[in-house]
């Protein structure tokens, strides 16, 4: 067994594992101890763990937060843990079956919630809605965390990708205005790819493991991955109007994409950097990475532009609406203290530092901080028609498989779209249902 086969081997147990967790945890959480726990209560001082994910989070959000939380409450202290977002679900069915290690806050995935929040594993926040924020709070990320009219996560930043190009790679090759729509866009990503001469190069990022920004071409098609069936989900992948999509995929990574077919959309940053990538869609607080002295890039600043990935008529292609919820882990046994850290998290000056590093506030009212540039209009545009995943309760153990990792990553090899796409639908039938 070589190297890849034993990690595909590992992946899969892990896979296995975590649905076996996730079952534990619904029976843990719905003991009348948990109910009691979640209910509020633990002591006036504790030592609070805070789970963040990955980077997005600005260093000066994170300072803020535990210098405000300490200093309003004398005696107890505030870590921030990060972690990464790979492997994410395993970890957090590990921790939330345990009050031993059980975080007190957690970021989790907005495309992740529902299988958490159907399970019981996080505290019921409905009381505390109005204090949060009430109607200021963007709805769709209350909603995916609502079940049976209780709310057990709330938003904590959103974020549509939107398309990062290089001013010199476009003149260089000849292409003198943004793309206005997909067949535009598409032709761009061959033009720059086909000028570089290079294998490794990209006229368009995208890693065949890319699933969250492939999901644009899905859905410009009126293609989706799920759809109800009465009262389950199917998988969708093998209609028609996903197979174009699909195809659609495989053709633009054939002709401009040189990231690897296995790989995932780990950062690009310095890549794009050295001039091996054209076009990338990234997150708005991509931007001060590139700008930053520390990236080995500080004088890209002036070659660095944007827009909203154009859709075939011209407006913006439905992309995947990406961010974060925050929940407070049922098995914590400081409820009250947490309650605390989580509504600083849900402040005005908070979400004011996100807004600033680029991240859509968790609140309507405060979108005008993300400033009046060509990168705030690129994001809010972005952010127009973009799109969810499917609100299915089991979504989370789709992820936490990597079912779509392995489906993009054997299409980006060549694979049959068709039979891939078939093979991927009854998984999906299975595992959402």
């Amino acid at each position: 067994m070589n190297r890849r086969e034993e990690a595909v081997r590992i992946q899969r147990t892990l896979a296995v594992a975590a649905t076996v967790a996730l079952l534990a945890v619904a029976g843990a959480c719905g003991s009348e101890d948990s109910d009691d726990k979640a209910s509020g209560g633990g002591p006036d001082k504790a030592d609070l763990v805070v789970w963040i994910n990955g980077t997005d989070t600005p260093q000066e959000a994170r300072d803020w937060l535990k210098k405000t939380f300490e200093e309003q409450n004398p005696g107890s202290t505030l870590t921030i843990e990060q972690q990464e977002w790979e492997g994410l679900v395993e970890r957090f069915t590990t921790a939330l079956t345990s009050e031993d290690q059980a975080p007190d806050v957690v970021e989790v995935g907005n495309t992740q919630a529902p299988t958490f929040t159907t399970v019981g594993a996080f505290s019921d926040l409905t009381d505390d809605l109005d204090d949060l924020g009430g109607d200021d709070l963007l709805q769709g990320f209350v909603d995916g965390a609502t079940i049976d009219g209780k709310t057990y996560a709330v938003p904590y930043y959103a974020g549509s990708t939107y398309v990062f190009y290089r001013k010199d790679l476009f003149k260089k090759a000849g292409i003198t205005e943004v793309p206005t729509t997909m067949d535009e866009f598409v032709e761009a990503a061959g033009k720059l790819k086909a000028e570089s001469g290079e294998k490794d190069f990209s006229g368009y990022w995208l890693p065949g493991k890319d699933w969250r920004d492939a999901a644009a071409l899905l859905w410009n098609a009126d293609g989706d991955f799920a759809v109800p069936d009465g009262d389950e989900w199917k998988g969708n992948l093998s209609s028609d109007e996903s197979v174009a999509g699909l195809t659609a995929f495989q053709d633009l990574y054939e002709s401009a994409s040189g990231a690897a077919a296995d790989a995932n959309e780990a950062d690009p940053v310095t890549p794009f950097c050295a001039g091996k990538i054209g076009m990338m869609s990234r997150p708005g607080w991509v931007y001060g990475m590139l700008t930053d002295k520390k990236s080995g890039c500080p004088d890209l600043a002036k070659q660095v532009g944007v827009f909203a990935l154009p859709g075939d008529d011209g407006e913006p292609a439905p992309v995947l609406l990406g961010g974060s919820d925050i929940a407070i882990p049922a098995k914590s046994p400081n409820q009250d203290l947490a309650r605390k850290a989580l509504a600083l998290m849900l402040s005005d000056d908070y979400q004011s530092i996100l807004a600033k590093a680029g991240l859509t506030p968790a609140k309507e009212s405060l979108a005008s901080a993300l400033g009046d540039d060509e990168f705030a209009q690129a994001s809010i545009e972005a952010a127009s028609n973009a799109k969810l995943t499917p609100a299915a309760a089991n979504w989370a153990t789709v992820e936490g498989k990597m079912i779509l990792e392995d489906l993009f990553s054997q299409i980006a090899q060549g694979g049959d779209v068709e039979e891939l796409a078939a093979e991927a639908d009854e998984t999906l039938t299975a595992e959402l249902n």
